[in-house]
């Protein structure tokens, strides 16, 4: 018998990746990446950020 394939975790969707406030402007709530430029945010972890796409990672202090 297979064994089963773990499921896919779903991306997250673009407008949870942004804010908008009273006046209709638009402001990133995460880091971007300063390597890859702006539009490639950084995954926050409990200890750092990191890149999903080139690897850079910065610690919190």
């Amino acid at each position: 018998m297979a064994a089963k394939k773990p499921a896919k975790k779903e991306a997250a969707k673009r407008s949870a990746l942004y804010s908008v406030d009273n006046q209709g402007k638009a402001t990133a709530t995460h880091k971007t990446c300063p390597r890859c430029g702006a539009g490639v945010f950084m995954g926050e972890h409990k200890d750092r950020f990191a890149c999903g796409k080139c690897g850079y990672t910065e610690f919190k202090q």
